[in-house]
């Protein structure tokens, strides 16, 4: 179906990959398409619950823009659209949860894929930073919006303004990433936490992921609004009631000796 992408489905779990190693895995136009259409299908099946983004091969888990795309006739649409240059960058209310594996460097637009994402497990070898400073191309994917609210506006600025390349440990030290695994086990222990993440009940998950995404940033008073608002979306489900039964008759490990939290 794709030529630039991979696309499993693994019961609830959705595997997309970027399919381009000998590009580093850079984003081109077809790339660009190929993306909006996945993530349109993860978010559209109802069958999909959790979805883990990585990169072909071991060496990149996204290299940014494809720049040599304009030299062979295929230049990318700078200016995007609604969706964003490199895929669906500027959809900010895709209230699934989604882990970025990355396996390999995150530059520029590669690393605006994984502040896009939720969560972020890094090989040892990844590397992450904003190399388009030095080719005087800006950040139209998401980057200087969501990378300092993920590590603070002192520490984004540092990394937007010089475009220094930083390992995974310090990612992990400034909160870029969640974990940092074994250097080829990265998508294996993303699919590991997509997989325990896709056994919770989906409704009130993913109301609290669209409430804490809409009030970041709001006056305390809007932000609780907002809270109130995605509350009554998913109190009253039927996943609420059958929670509530698995509570009082103790079906869950939290409830159960011996049983270990998230797991069953």
């Amino acid at each position: 179906m794709y030529e630039h992408l991979t696309y499993e489905q693994q019961g609830p779990v959705t595997l997309i990959a970027i399919d381009r190693p000998e590009r580093m895995n850079a984003i081109g136009p077809r790339t660009h398409r190929e993306l909006v259409d996945a993530w349109t299908r993860f978010r559209d099946d109802d069958q999909a619950h959790v979805a883990v983004l990585t990169g072909s091969g071991d060496k990149a888990f996204c290299a940014g823009g494809d720049l040599k795309s304009a030299a062979d006739g295929d230049p990318l649409e700078v200016t995007g659209g609604p969706d964003g240059v490199l895929g669906p960058s500027r959809w900010t209310d895709l209230y699934k949860p989604t882990i970025a594996a990355v396996n390999g460097a995150a530059y520029a637009g590669g690393l605006e894929w994984v502040c896009w994402t939720d969560l972020a497990i890094a090989d040892a070898h990844a590397t992450f930073g904003v190399t388009c400073r030095r080719w005087n191309i800006g950040l139209a994917d998401g980057g200087t919006q969501r990378l300092p609210r993920i590590v603070g506006m002192r520490r984004a600025l540092e990394l937007i303004i010089t475009g220094r390349v930083i390992d995974a440990d310090e990612a992990l030290r400034i909160g870029l990433v969640n974990e940092v695994v074994p250097s080829g086990t990265c998508v294996e222990r993303a699919l590991e936490l997509a997989r325990e993440i896709a056994t919770l009940p989906q409704p009130a998950l993913r109301t609290d992921k669209e409430a804490a995404i809409r009030g970041f940033g709001r006056p305390l008073d809007e932000g609780l609004a907002i809270e109130a608002e995605c509350f009554e979306k998913s109190i009253f489900s039927e996943e609420t009631a059958e929670g509530l039964r698995r509570f009082l008759e103790r079906d869950h490990p939290d409830r159960v000796r011996g049983g270990v939290p998230g797991r069953g």
